[in-house]
C-alpha cells in the first residue's frame, strides 16, 4: 500500500475537474484575447469561471483576478498595496508562508516599509492584544495574516482581525490558500481587503490561482506586458486551469459538509491511534484541537531520538508520503521557521500529516502503524 498524506502541499485532481478541463486541452484552444470565434469561446469560459468563483465568495466578478497561484497572488497584493497606496508599516507574523515573509523581507530591504511582527502564544496563536497595540501605534498599516497555518494548522479569526483593522483605518490581507475550498468565505461579512487561493490545494490543477481585491482598492499590476485581467496581470490566461479552478471550488462548496465530516473523522482516528501506540507523542501548535485548527492538518511531535532526521525518509520507504513542515522548504537544512517561531523543541521530530476527502480509514491505520514501527525501531 502507498498512502498520500501530504494534501496541504498539493492534492490529487478530481475526476470531475479533469472532465471540465478536457475540452480546453483538446478543442477549445483559442487565445481569449482574440476576437474571432475560437477566442470568444475561451473568453466566455474565463468569465463564466470568474462568475462562479465570485458567487461562491459572495463578491463581484470584477473583484476576482486570476494568477499562477497563491505565491504570485500574495506578492501582487502585498507589493501592490505598499507601492500604490503609500503604506509605510506592515504588520504580520513570524509563521506566515514564505510567499508572504520573503515578500516582506524584500520590501524591508528596499526601505519601502517598516515590518512589525505580532507576538504569538506558546501554541502559535496570534496575540490579539499585541496586534491591537501595533495597530494603535501604526494606523493606516497593512496587516497580512494567514487564515490557517500550513504547517501547524492554527486558525486565525478573520472577522476579529478585520474589525481591528477597520478601527485603525488599516488594510487587511489574508493568505487563505489553506482554507479556500475547505471553509466558507462570505466576503460580504468580513472587513477583508484582499485574499488569495490556489487550485491545487483543493483538487484543482497546479499553476492557477486567484486574488480577491476589494472593489475601489486601486493597486498597480505586479506583472506587466498585456491588458489581460482588466490590466491587472499581463500574459495570456491559463484557460483550462481557470476552468479547472472554478469547477474544483464549485465541487468543494457543493459537498463541503460531507468532506469535512469525513476528514475530521480521519484526523480524530489518527490522533487516537498515535496516542495509543507512541509513548510521549504530542502535537505541534493546536493542530490536535479540531476547534482551533484546520481540520486537514495534524503536526505530530515525536520524542527525542537520534533517528528523527530519517523518519520522513523511512516513512516514504514504508509507503507513507508526509511532510516535515512546509513543503516549500523540503530538502533544505534550514528546518521549519514555523516550529522555530513557536519555540518547538528542535530535538524532537515533527511530521505533518494532511488529509483529503480521498483518504480512507485503512490508509490512516496503515500510516499510524508505519510511524509507530519506525519510531520504536529508531529507539532500539
Amino acid at each position: 500500500m502507498r498512502v498520500y498524506l501530504d494534501n496541504a502541499s498539493t492534492t490529487p485532481l478530481d475526476t470531475e475537474v479533469i472532465a471540465a478541463m478536457e475540452p480546453f486541452l483538446k478543442t477549445h484552444f483559442g487565445n481569449p484575447s482574440s476576437i474571432h470565434s475560437h477566442g470568444r469561446e475561451s473568453r466566455s469560459a474565463i468569465e463564466k469561471a470568474r462568475k462562479v468563483i465570485a458567487e461562491l465568495l459572495n463578491v463581484s466578478p470584477s473583484e476576482i483576478f486570476f494568477t499562477s497561484g497563491g505565491t504570485e497572488a500574495d506578492n501582487s497584493v502585498i507589493c501592490g498595496i505598499v507601492h500604490s497606496l503609500g503604506v509605510k508599516n506592515v504588520i504580520s507574523s513570524r509563521i506566515e508562508h514564505h510567499a508572504v515573509l520573503h515578500t516582506l523581507d524584500h520590501i524591508s530591504s528596499q526601505g519601502l516599509a517598516n515590518i512589525h511582527y505580532v507576538n504569538l502564544d506558546e501554541k502559535g496563536h496570534i496575540d490579539y492584544g499585541h496586534l491591537a497595540e501595533l495597530l494603535n501605534q501604526n494606523p493606516n498599516s497593512l496587516v497580512t495574516l494567514m487564515h490557517a497555518n500550513n504547517e501547524i494548522g492554527n486558525i486565525s479569526d478573520l472577522e476579529y482581525i478585520g474589525n481591528l483593522c477597520k478601527e485603525s483605518d488599516s488594510y487587511f490581507h489574508s493568505d487563505t490558500v489553506q482554507t479556500v475550498g475547505h471553509y466558507v468565505h462570505n466576503l460580504q461579512l468580513l472587513n477583508l481587503h484582499s485574499m488569495v487561493g490556489s487550485a491545487h490545494k483543493f483538487h484543482g490543477p497546479k499553476g492557477i490561482g486567484f486574488m480577491y481585491i476589494r472593489g475601489g482598492l486601486k493597486i498597480d499590476p505586479y506583472i506587466h506586458g498585456g491588458s489581460q485581467e482588466r490590466n491587472m496581470r499581463g500574459g495570456t490566461e491559463n484557460v483550462y486551469g481557470i476552468v479547472g479552478l472554478a469547477k474544483a471550488l464549485e465541487i468543494c462548496y457543493r459537498d463541503m459538509n460531507k468532506h469535512r465530516s469525513h476528514i475530521e473523522n480521519l484526523k480524530t482516528l489518527l490522533i487516537s491511534k498515535l496516542d495509543g501506540q507512541l509513548d510521549g507523542v504530542s502535537y505541534n501548535g493546536d493542530s490536535a484541537n479540531l476547534e482551533k485548527s484546520n481540520y486537514k492538518v495534524l503536526n505530530v511531535c515525536l520524542p527525542e531520538s537520534p533517528e528523527n532526521e530519517m523518519l520522513l525518509f523511512n516513512l516514504d520507504i514504508g509507503g507513507v508520503s508526509a511532510s516535515g513542515g512546509s513543503a516549500c522548504t523540503s530538502g533544505s537544512n534550514l528546518g521549519s521557521h514555523v516550529l522555530k517561531a513557536i519555540g518547538a523543541d528542535p530535538e524532537r521530530g515533527a511530521v505533518r500529516f494532511s488529509f483529503s476527502r480521498f483518504n480512507t480509514e485503512d490508509e490512516i491505520l496503515f500510516a499510524a502503524e508505519r510511524l509507530s514501527e519506525l519510531y520504536v525501531t529508531s529507539q532500539e
